[in-house]
């Protein structure tokens, strides 16, 4: 009998999962106990920084859009290949996941989705259970300099010593020094460039106004003829919101050769100059002796509707009968068709996505495998694969880790 036992236990293979966040730690979380003895080494102190700090803390797990042709849209880079993958685990599938063990997820008025405890812990502990649960080893603080396969095996070569495994997950993130590992091995590396910044603009109409926010607002960079739409957030340095965001990840190449030099026009709220024209035209009828800088007219805010006024030098007090044309004409410019110059960007450090990373061509989709090197999988950031803001990088991490688990797991 302990024979036996032996034979089969002799029979595990060793994987070596490189990268203790989302992606690897899903990956592990579903990979089979009785098959592997699996080691995660993450190079800082604490395992799943990025679930930790997303979502404001709270972890936007995912986004509740379960068809995957629709769900595919909001990836700029890697939508064709990820279709595949999200139809055999989408979003659905996370959230029935994460129920299963215990952690209740709700569906927020924008579809995203958060854990009900409004606490990214919730997310961590379910992950982490599970790995802990399945005796699988995490070491932190380990930075691996380099991966070289021997034979049939692969040594992981630390400073904290060198690792053997049969099989290697890579799910880095998208650092320089994580890219070029994988580059020695003899994968292509699209160059990276963040995706997902704000805009810095000094403008005379955005001073002093952070915290100032438009609920649906319309961003242009006409040089591109690209536009978003959506909340827009004036900041310290300039704007931000779901509409920059969105644009940025999606032009990201582009902004990246304008060296984050251009020129935006930003119509704040959402309506033609036509029919914006026509409202302040019905108000002034009905309301002659009504002050323009106490008129409410349009969905903004007091302040920035003063600041309008006050940086075009249109006396608040004026009454509206008495607005000239020319100044209506510019009130409705500010509001419809504001040109704006952005000088740079700004990114969250913690929150950082990037366009760029491993060469989708080389991946097998079907189970994440690399196409270069035998009994090596990739998944997460690492991979020319990003997505708009809203649960999305993260549903890519569970479904890609899910599959090279099912997968291994099979074999």
């Amino acid at each position: 009998m302990v024979l036996y036992k032996f034979k089969l236990m002799s029979k595990k293979k060793k994987i070596i999962i490189i990268g203790g966040g989302a992606a690897g730690f899903f990956t592990a979380a579903n990979l089979d106990e009785n098959k592997f003895y699996v080691t995660i080494l993450e190079q800082n102190s604490d395992v799943l920084q990025k679930v930790k700090i997303s979502g404001g803390g709270r972890c936007n797990v995912t986004h509740a859009c379960f068809d995957p042709r629709e769900l595919v849209n909001f990836y700029p880079r890697g939508n064709r290949e990820l279709l595949s993958v999200f139809t055999k685990f989408q979003p659905a599938d996370t959230m029935d996941w994460f129920e299963t063990r215990g952690v209740l997820l709700k569906i927020e008025k924008d579809n995203r989705t958060f854990p009900e405890s409004d606490s990214s812990q919730s997310i961590i502990n379910a992950m982490v259970n599970e790995v802990k649960n399945k005796n699988f080893e995490v070491k932190t603080q380990v930075s691996v300099s380099d991966i070289v396969k021997h034979d049939e095996a692969y040594l992981i070569k630390t400073k904290q010593g060198d690792f053997s495994a049969d099989i290697v997950i890579c799910t880095t993130g998208s650092s320089p020094k994580s890219l070029k590992l994988i580059q020695n091995l003899g994968h292509n590396i699209v160059e990276a460039v963040p995706s997902l910044f704000t805009f810095n603009i000094k403008d005379p109409l955005l001073k002093d106004l952070p915290g100032t926010s438009f609920e649906n607002a319309e961003v242009s960079i006409p040089s591109l003829k690209t536009e978003e739409s959506g909340p827009l957030l004036i900041t310290h340095w300039g704007l931000s919101g779901p509409a920059i965001l969105k644009i940025s990840a999606w032009e990201a190449r582009n902004l990246a050769r304008l060296k984050y030099h251009f020129d935006i026009e930003v119509n704040f709220i959402s309506k033609p100059m036509s029919d914006a024209e026509e409202l302040l035209k019905e108000f002034k009828n009905s309301n002659p002796k009504r002050s323009i800088g106490q008129s409410k007219i349009f969905e903004v805010t007091n302040r920035f509707w003063n600041k309008i006024l006050e940086v075009n030098h249109i006396d608040p007090d004026k009454h509206i009968a008495n607005i000239s044309g020319k100044e209506m004409a510019t009130i409705l410019e500010n509001l419809c068709e504001k040109k704006l110059k952005v000088t740079g960007k700004s990114t969250f450090k913690d929150e950082f996505v990037t366009a760029g990373g491993v060469d989708l061509k080389e991946i097998n989709f079907k189970n994440m495998a690399s196409k270069m090197v035998p009994d090596f999988y990739i998944a997460g950031e690492v991979l020319d694969i990003d997505a708009v803001t809203g649960g999305f990088n993260f549903q890519a991490c569970w479904s890609e880790g899910w599959l090279i688990s099912q997968h291994l797991n099979s074999l």
